[in-house]
């Protein structure tokens, strides 16, 4: 995960200050509980578990009509340093080593927060194993984003969630948001391992790493299991403590107020009726992404609510409600982005896709802009940085044959044809030369010859002055790595180029 002094706050954007709001009109009463929980998230459910693993009495309100928000559509890898998972697994870290990184990536972000975070976290990764089914493995090789900076770790810190059975949410699991891309039918797939799924066809890892999720597919089906992975074991793990919990959770209960009795808040007014709290309200409703008003208002030009792959439901309510009560805001302009594309019915989200070699993103203008292979936040701040001037919103991901000969691309095998309604969105385009691919795409020729000239100029000898591709432990993830001397880098060659 990277962190930086405008994303640390993104995802939930306010503090609730000591403002007033009336008293919500009389409504139906659905009771009173010592917690409220608004959103049933990662973090609204693992708030709710702290709750009543303390003895207090929780619910958990949600607008939509499944459970698990943009946690259940997600990868659900979690950075955090000096958890148990790690140590176990052989990684070098350090209490010293977490503060040092934090201070260089999250310098601005007061020292406070940092600490809280780097004490904590690893308590609530410890606290969630031992009052929930959820595991967790270690993504051995994800590194960290930044790992040449003090305290890096090129090995990573990140871990993912364990194979859950979901069995063991019984009726509860049609209640499970889907996935933002669905698991192939028959196998078992963790987030660590697309690394080398891209690469099954030219890679004897890649091929091993194939064979394991089937056989983890097959051993499961043998099993009578219902395998979730990633995003779907983070959420129904959680669901599952909740139930163990006996915490109860509301489908199709949106937040339409908060409550407030005598100066305080005092519950929720909901789609259903009113929501009373002893103790108190803890917001968990996710971002803005689905509001057009509100990313219009706070975030940069160009923008659109068709491009987020976040969770529908997502349009702000917990933010409004917060204004409304006098809450402070802070960092609305920045989110977690990465780099789409707009396939039609939904987005998809790239990335290995960018960082293998023998692709280059380029600008308006025919030229590379970026880093293709940098965390894909950075990637975008970039396209924003430098869009003003030098339009890189659209960009154009460049792709040859030899490429689509080598690599899965989206969810399409090697070798396949990409999908026709690709090309007929526009999202996709072909050519057998690059002036008729430059024409296409309304870029000039001669500049996109000249930029996969000098591109492929650098892929022989193995650097790129121009954006330093490669010079990170990061930016070999998600690459090839019988391509020498620059596992990121690969002349495009072998039309036709898409």
């Amino acid at each position: 995960m990277t962190l930086n002094r405008r994303q640390v706050l993104a995802g939930a954007g306010l503090a609730l200050a000591s403002g007033l709001v009336k008293t919500s009109p009389a409504s139906a009463d659905l009771g009173e509980f010592d917690v409220v929980v608004v959103g049933s998230g990662a973090a609204g459910m693992t708030a709710a578990l702290a709750a009543a693993k303390r003895g207090l009495s929780c619910v958990v309100v949600e607008k939509a009509p499944t459970f698990g928000g943009s946690a259940a559509r997600s990868g659900a890898g979690i950075w955090i340093p000096n958890n148990e998972i790690i140590l176990a697994a052989g990684i070098p870290d350090t209490p010293e080593k977490a503060r040092q990184y934090m201070a260089a990536v999250v310098g601005d972000i007061p020292v406070m927060r940092q600490q809280a975070y780097l004490t904590y976290g690893p308590q609530m990764i410890s606290f969630v194993m031992r009052n929930s089914p959820l595991r967790f493995r270690h993504m051995d090789g994800y590194s960290d984003y930044y790992p040449e900076y003090p305290g890096g770790i090129a090995k990573g810190r990140s871990i993912e969630p364990e194979m859950l059975d979901g069995r063991v949410l019984g009726a509860e699991l049609a209640n499970l948001n889907a996935p933002y891309l669905a698991t192939p039918a028959g196998m078992v797939i963790y987030g660590a391992d697309y690394k080398w799924l891209a690469l099954a066809l030219v890679n004897a890892k890649g091929a091993a790493t194939a064979a394991a999720a089937l056989a983890r597919g097959t051993a499961a089906a043998l099993a009578g299991q219902k395998p979730l992975t990633m995003g779907q074991a983070l959420a129904g793990g959680l669901r599952a403590g909740l139930m163990q919990s006996n915490v109860p959770v509301w489908l199709n209960t949106g937040l339409e107020d908060l409550h407030v009795e005598n100066g305080a808040v005092r519950g929720v007014l909901t789609s259903r009726g009113l929501v009373r709290a002893r103790r108190g309200v803890i917001m968990g409703s996710g971002g803005f992404e689905h509001n057009a008003a509100m990313r219009a208002q706070y975030q940069r030009q160009p923008i659109g609510t068709q491009w987020t792959v976040g969770a529908k439901e997502n349009t702000g309510d917990g933010h409004r409600a917060g204004q409304r009560a006098g809450a402070a805001f802070d960092l609305m302009d920045d989110s977690w982005w990465g780099p789409v594309i707009p396939t039609p019915g939904s987005p998809y989200f790239c990335l290995a896709e960018r960082t293998l070699p023998g692709g280059l993103m380029i600008n308006a203008a025919g030229q590379r802009f970026v880093n293709e292979a940098a965390p894909y936040s950075d990637v975008v701040h970039t396209m924003y940085d430098k869009n003003p001037a030098d339009p890189c919103i659209p960009a154009w991901l460049v792709v040859d044959q030899n490429y689509r000969n080598r690599y899965l691309f989206a969810d399409v095998a090697p070798t396949l044809p990409l999908p026709d309604a690709w090309y007929q969105a526009g999202a996709v385009v072909k050519n057998w030369s690059l002036d008729g691919l430059a024409g296409a795409i309304g870029v000039p020729g001669t500049a996109l010859k000249a930029t996969v000239t000098r591109f492929n100029n650098q892929a022989f000898t193995g650097r790129d002055p121009d954006f330093k591709r490669g010079d990170s432990a990061y930016d070999h993830y998600y690459t090839d790595p019988a391509v020498f001397p620059n596992s990121c880098l690969a002349p495009l060659w072998a039309p036709p180029y898409y």
